[in-house]
């Protein structure tokens, strides 16, 4: 027991140098990639959301894949999943259609980042979910499916 607090103590005790030494934050804060985009996750609708991140009118594409259940028992905790294989793609956007706010998750996608995101979002109610892979020129791809949710998680 002795040599287990003596470590404990050697420990914090390294800890707290490479912090006074700036090699450990002192606090960890998350990073944005670039500039928040308010009016997109205010949106309320996909066609102010597609006017908000400054795409065109989305088209359906084989190139964005959408995996979500048919059914999610607890709609505070659906596993949702997207990718594409899309050529230019910038951004992968998750938006569920009757949710107050559609935009659910975005994702900033480059060359050194592979496109392919898992996440969990919630929803209220049964709704379409879309996949939007939005391209440097301004093209909008995508992938839908309809979620039925049992319980909903958006405190409805």
């Amino acid at each position: 027991m002795n040599q287990r607090r003596k470590m404990l103590s050697d420990s914090a005790r390294v800890a707290a140098a490479l912090v006074a030494a700036g090699w450990l934050p002192q606090r960890a804060f998350a990073q944005q990639a670039g500039p928040w985009n308010k009016a997109a996750f205010e949106a309320k609708s996909v066609g102010e959301l597609m006017k908000a991140v400054g795409a065109g009118a989305p088209a359906e594409s084989r190139d964005v894949t959408l995996t979500a259940p048919d059914i999610a028992e607890n709609g505070a905790v659906v596993p949702i999943a997207v990718a594409t294989t899309a050529a230019g793609v910038r951004t992968l956007l998750i938006l569920v259609e009757k949710n107050p706010n559609t935009l659910a998750a975005s994702f900033d996608v480059s060359d050194a980042v592979e496109s392919n995101f898992s996440t969990r979002v919630k929803m209220g109610q049964s709704s379409d979910v879309f996949a939007v892979a939005i391209t440097g020129d301004g093209r909008a791809l995508f992938a839908k499916k309809e979620v039925k949710v049992t319980l909903g998680g958006c405190g409805g």
